[in-house]
């Protein structure tokens, strides 16, 4: 049976913003009877909490049993993995919508083989590739393009590439590849609600977009690094970043517990605008970001020296709205590896799960598939 400390850690923990989260071994409970908020933190010789329950009786108390429950909770529902699976199998003959279909020789093309089927039924005899219909490159050949420009190349680099494995296609086929299948992608990934945590950091990023100076607002979560959202802007402390903020509410379904910003006036602003409301519990703002310190900002910088790295091979942007930023935004999120979360994606962490030796073929079938 629960005693009654363990029953109040459990109400807390079921109210929505009564916990928030610094770091994994810190965070602040809310008082049940006024505003403030206590600390509880893990240390060798356990759990502590600020509240006069704890540091006079020396007891389990109420909020660091609302902690305990909490990260209880988040590991259950860190185990609900949302699976995208490659799709292998062709189930329907797209004249008669029958069943009964079986294999019956390879097409060969230039770029490659393609399969070919024969239905039992109406005997009409088709091929399919599922998101590469009419493409004179095969899947593997498009998707390696798509992966060596987001990993650095230039597209003149990406096409002199695919001259050496014989494919002969221009550099503006390689851009109109990428086009395509991002708008594709990121239609489909919308419909996707990752698990991110309830920190959450923002930051700027000076960039070049037709030669004039613009800049990147990108959201980040804290833990599962994992690219909320992010937006074009020309100015770097005016520009209204509200957008940016509303996005991420839409992306997560929710807003988070803390924000971690730079001292910019529209940080602010926009928090205030999209996150702060009357009543508890509220978002908090922390503003007070240094390089060296418990407070800092350094995960959102290694975001902004990654996005640097990439922009340095393709010399600005040619427009604002460019599938370029949200193309990189797809490789980052569920492709690229990172070491920082022990070789997972973001999008691992949280609980979505690309299967497939190929990701980015993956990706693309299931857009295809969800069109239809």
């Amino acid at each position: 049976m629960q005693d009654k400390r363990t029953q109040l850690g459990l109400e807390i923990a079921n109210k929505h913003n009564q916990i928030q989260r610094i770091d994994d071994s810190t965070y602040k409970v809310k008082s049940q009877s006024t505003d403030d908020y206590y600390d509880v933190i893990s240390s060798q010789l356990g759990w502590m909490c600020s509240c006069p329950d704890h540091m006079f009786r020396g007891v389990t108390c109420k909020h660091i049993h609302s902690v305990l429950i909490s990260l209880e909770l988040r590991k259950k529902v860190e185990r609900e993995v949302i699976t995208i699976q490659p799709i292998v199998n062709v189930d329907n003959c797209p004249q008669c919508n029958s069943e009964q279909i079986v294999k019956h020789g390879i097409r060969h093309n230039k770029s490659g083989d393609i399969q070919r089927y024969t239905c039992r039924n109406c005997y009409k005899r088709f091929s399919i590739n599922l998101g590469f219909e009419r493409m004179r490159a095969t899947p593997q050949i498009i998707t390696s393009a798509i992966q060596l420009y987001f990993t650095g190349e230039s597209f003149r680099n990406v096409h002199k590439f695919l001259r050496l494995q014989g494919v002969t296609v221009s550099h503006m086929a390689v851009y109109k590849w990428i086009n395509k299948y991002v708008l594709l992608m990121d239609k489909y990934l919308q419909k996707i609600t990752p698990n991110v945590s309830d920190v959450w950091r923002t930051d700027e990023l000076y960039l070049k977009v037709k030669g004039d100076k613009k800049y990147l607002f990108a959201l980040m979560d804290d833990e599962t690094r994992f690219w909320i959202a992010q937006q074009v802007a020309d100015r770097k402390n005016t520009s209204d970043v509200q957008p940016l903020f509303r996005e991420g509410k839409e992306v997560a379904k929710k807003k988070p517990n803390i924000l971690i910003s730079d001292g910019a006036p529209n940080f602010h602003d926009a928090y205030k605008k999209e996150y702060w409301t009357v009543k508890n519990p509220r978002t908090k703002h922390i503003q007070h970001i240094r390089l060296q310190g418990d407070v800092h900002n350094n995960k959102m910088e290694r975001l902004n020296g990654e996005i640097r790295d990439r922009e340095k091979t393709f010399r600005g942007l040619k427009k604002d709205n460019t599938p370029i930023l949200k193309g990189y935004q797809i490789y980052h999120n569920y492709v690229r590896e990172h070491e920082s979360l022990n070789g997972q994606t973001p999008a691992e962490k949280c609980g979505i799960k690309i299967e497939g030796q190929n990701k980015w073929i993956t990706l693309i079938q299931n857009s295809t598939k969800m069109k239809y």
